[in-house]
Parts: structure tokens; C-alpha cells; sequence
């Protein structure tokens, strides 16, 4: 049995703020999995705009305080380490856990259902409501830790829970199917790209939103056309030209995606990088009898349809660069320049 030590190397959350308050640590108490949980050695993780959003409090719409700056609206309580994307190995568990699980190589689905295997009014993101992967070892009850079977490595592996499940929720909701023409937007990074992939194994004819330099790796990756992030969707594409927007960006140009949208068209979206406000026009919304789906709570199969889609090959992990543990403030640095294609990972590794 693998020796387990009392102490861990781990990144902590002080508080909302800058990068001061992101703080390396070698003396963490190493968690005990209660009785429906499991003990994960973790081998990479990846960097999400969650972490840097609940870090600066983003999430919070007070001015005056961040009582509702966490993924779930509530509190956040301090320190905290961070961290959702998790490929581990578990190595201890609770007593209600089988222990043949141990041994197991591990994927985390990261929107938690269930603490200590009681199941939450309200769940949770993994690395926010609870402690994440952001440290060499790390704690989820026994059901959100899904066995992989896969020859690619823990870094490449550590790309895909947040931003591919993600994409894959966003697909679910909004029922994208095979021959509907699908606008991804913000498709050069880790949710959009994940999508592109998705929504190309789905059957979708994919249009994507990218800056001009990331288009050929964009169409490489299954999309049937670009376009530039800086030009008129209405203009390239024309109205009633797309069944689904699958969207990560809001601003703006936001009116511009329900004009493009047929008539009985569905808007999915999870996230809001250039701006959470909105304009919309109601009569839009009504007149052309449109669908609108917040994504954030994984629907049921998301992630064991996800695992599937790992196992088999049909998606592949794009790994812009990885980086040791404590580097995390050059990570995220790297990550909000927005220059990359895909994901950026932390090596969690005896030296990291």
C-alpha cells in the first residue's frame, strides 16, 4: 500500500484579490476521506476561468461586498484551495467505499452533487463550495471520482473535465443533433474547443468564433467554417441561418446571435468573457419562439457520456502548455493574455 504522508505541497486561495493572495504551501494537512469518499493522489490539474473569477470576486454582483462572490452565490469561506480539473489516482477510502477502488486512475466530474455521499440542496463546484486539486492530494465523494481507462497522459487527461463537460452540458440541453448547423463562440478556448469537438461527433455542421490567426486550428479541429471575432456574425452568416448558439462571450455583439437564430432556434450559454450585460429585445426572444439555457449543473449523464467519449477516442486534448504547481500566478497570467489554443495545466508531481 502506497505511503501516504501527513503534510502536502498546495496552492491556497487567502482571499478575494490578486495574485497576493494565492500563496504556495508545503505544510498542508493531507484530507481524510470520510465514509462515502475517497483519498485521490492528484497527478495534474487544469486552470479554469473559475479559479481566476472567484479569486477577483467576479462572480459577485454587490459593489459593495462578495457575500455572492462563489460559483453558487454564497460565501466563500477562506482559505480555500482551488482547482476542478483533477486526474489522480485514488489511494485511500472511507469505509462505505469498495476497496478495490483503490488503484483506480480517476477523472473528478467537478459539479458536486453530493458531500460524504448526502446528497446537496444546492451543488457545488469542486475547488469552490469545497477544497479542489490545486494540492497533491485532495478528497470527492466516491461517485464524482469516475474511473478512466486511456493511454493518454495525466496532463493531457486533466484537460477535460471542466471545459469538456462543460461543452458537452451545453450540447445536452440544447439537443444539438446531427445535421444542425451550430455558432460556437469563443471557440479557441477550452469550453469552445471542447465544443467544436462535441458538437462535430454529434454529426453538427460547426461555425466558429475565433480571431484570425487560430482559424486553420480551429477548422482542424472539426469546425466547417470561421469567423473573425471582430466582423458581423448577421453579415457573414445572415438571420435564420443557425439552429443552436452555443456561446461562452455574451457583450455586445450579444443581439447578434438571436437575429441569426431560426425561428424555434435554442441559445445555450455558460460563461460571459466579454461582458455579463446584455441587450435584448424581448419581442425577439417571443416572436421567434427561441429557447434559452443557462449551463452550469451538469445534467446526470454528462460526465459518464464524457468519459465515454475519452475511452474512445472521438475527442483529443489540446494542451497549450503545462506548468509546475507553484508557477500558478504565471499560469493564470498566461491563461487571461487569451493568446493560447486549448488548456493550460499544473503538473502536480513530487517536484511541482
Amino acid at each position: 500500500m502506497q505511503q501516504i504522508p501527513s503534510v502536502m505541497k498546495g496552492i491556497i486561495l487567502s482571499g478575494h484579490g490578486d495574485y497576493d493572495k494565492l500563496h504556495y504551501k508545503e505544510d498542508l494537512p493531507v484530507p481524510s476521506p470520510d465514509d462515502n469518499e475517497v483519498l485521490i493522489k492528484v497527478n495534474a490539474a487544469g486552470v479554469n476561468n473559475t479559479d481566476i473569477n472567484t479569486r477577483i470576486a467576479w462572480y459577485s454582483k454587490s459593489e459593495s461586498s462578495a457575500r455572492d462572490a462563489s460559483w453558487s452565490g454564497q460565501a466563500l469561506s477562506f482559505p480555500r484551495i482551488q482547482g476542478a480539473d483533477v486526474c489522480g489516482m485514488i489511494v485511500r477510502v472511507g469505509k462505505n467505499v469498495n476497496p478495490d477502488r483503490v488503484g483506480e486512475r480517476v477523472l473528478i466530474e467537478p459539479c458536486i452533487r453530493e458531500a460524504n455521499g448526502k446528497r446537496l440542496l444546492q451543488p457545488w463546484y469542486f475547488g469552490s463550495e469545497c477544497d479542489g486539486g490545486f494540492s497533491e492530494y485532495t478528497v470527492v465523494s466516491s461517485n464524482h471520482a469516475h474511473k478512466i481507462n486511456s493511454t493518454l497522459s495525466d496532463i493531457e487527461l486533466a484537460s477535460f473535465p471542466c471545459s469538456y463537460s462543460t461543452a458537452e452540458n451545453l450540447l445536452t440541453k440544447s439537443n444539438v443533433k446531427s445535421g444542425e448547423t451550430v455558432l460556437i463562440t469563443g471557440a479557441s478556448g477550452g469550453v469552445g474547443s471542447a465544443a467544436v469537438q462535441l458538437a462535430k461527433a454529434r454529426g453538427a455542421i460547426v461555425v466558429a468564433i475565433t480571431s484570425a490567426t487560430k482559424s486553420n486550428e480551429i477548422l482542424k479541429l472539426g469546425a466547417s467554417k470561421t469567423i473573425s471575432r471582430n466582423d458581423s456574425i448577421t453579415d457573414a452568416l445572415g438571420v435564420n441561418s443557425v439552429d443552436v448558439v452555443i456561446d461562452m462571450v455574451a457583450g455586445e455583439s450579444w443581439p447578434e446571435f438571436l437575429d441569426i437564430l431560426r425561428p424555434g432556434g435554442r441559445y445555450a450559454v455558460a460563461g460571459a468573457i466579454a461582458g455579463p450585460i446584455v441587450e435584448l429585445d424581448i419581442r425577439t426572444l417571443y416572436l421567434k419562439d427561441l429557447s434559452f439555457f443557462g449551463c452550469t449543473v451538469l445534467e446526470p449523464n454528462v460526465f459518464s457520456s464524457l468519459i465515454h467519449h475519452i475511452e474512445n477516442d472521438n475527442i483529443k486534448p489540446i494542451i497549450a502548455k503545462s506548468f509546475k504547481l507553484k508557477n500558478i500566478v504565471d499560469a493564470q497570467k498566461m491563461f487571461l493574455q487569451k493568446k493560447h489554443i486549448g488548456k493550460i495545466v499544473l503538473s502536480v508531481t513530487p517536484n511541482s
